[in-house]
């Protein structure tokens, strides 16, 4: 055994310097003290886990009684309905109605709106009358026939040449756009004021000698 300790000894002495060999001596043996002297200070102590106590979990329900609201019925309103009514322009711009191909005598035309009135078909013999006063115009040559041809046109045209003639056209046009574009109901005075306007125009048409 003293040779073990010595061949180990000597193999340590060749590793390991002597001074430092010493050295770790001591320090493990201060080690080895200091641990004894804190015994059981570190030694790890495991203490038992302490687990929280379950309650059991207490599950409430709570049916509350369903309130049913009464159905409220509000009264439908209903606002009347608003008709708007067209402005009465001092000239209303409409379309004259052109005299057709081939117009017929004045007496024939008239004779037609004579007949259109007696069936109660006011607004049709306003507008024959109206193109009796047309074809009369053209007839003059004071306006020339042409499609799209306005009352207000047709007013101040013939007017240049006849102002004598204004009054009786412009109230002439503002009956018809009474009846054919404001959808006023035609009556046997619309007729009559337009029968007596016609005559009016003739005869002021034959004031200066014009031939008829």
């Amino acid at each position: 055994m003293s040779r073990w300790w010595t061949e180990t000894a000597a193999a340590l002495g060749d590793a390991v310097p002597l001074p430092l060999a010493a050295l770790l001596l001591l320090a493990g043996a201060l080690l080895v003290a200091l641990a004894w002297y804190s015994f059981p200070a570190w030694v790890p102590r495991r203490l038992p886990r302490i687990g929280r106590p379950r309650l059991p979990r207490l599950r409430l329900r709570l049916r509350l009684p369903r309130l049913r609201l009464p159905k409220l019925r509000l009264p439908k309103l209903r606002l009347p309905k608003l008709r708007r009514r067209r402005a009465r322009p001092d000239a209303p711009v409409v379309p004259v109605p052109a005299p057709r191909a081939a117009e017929p005598a004045t007496a024939a035309r008239a004779g037609l709106a004579d007949r259109l009135a007696a069936e109660g078909r006011y607004a049709e013999a306003v507008r024959e009358r109206l193109r009796e006063m047309v074809r009369l115009l053209v007839a003059r040559q004071l306006v020339e026939p042409r499609p799209g041809l306005t009352v207000t046109e047709l007013t101040a045209a013939v007017a240049r040449v006849r102002p004598e003639v204004r009054p009786t056209l412009h109230t002439a046009g503002a009956i018809f756009s009474d009846l054919w574009y404001a959808q006023r109901p035609a009556t046997a005075a619309h007729d009559h004021r337009m029968r007596d306007l016609a005559a009016d125009l003739r005869r002021e048409l034959a004031a200066e000698g014009d031939p008829r």
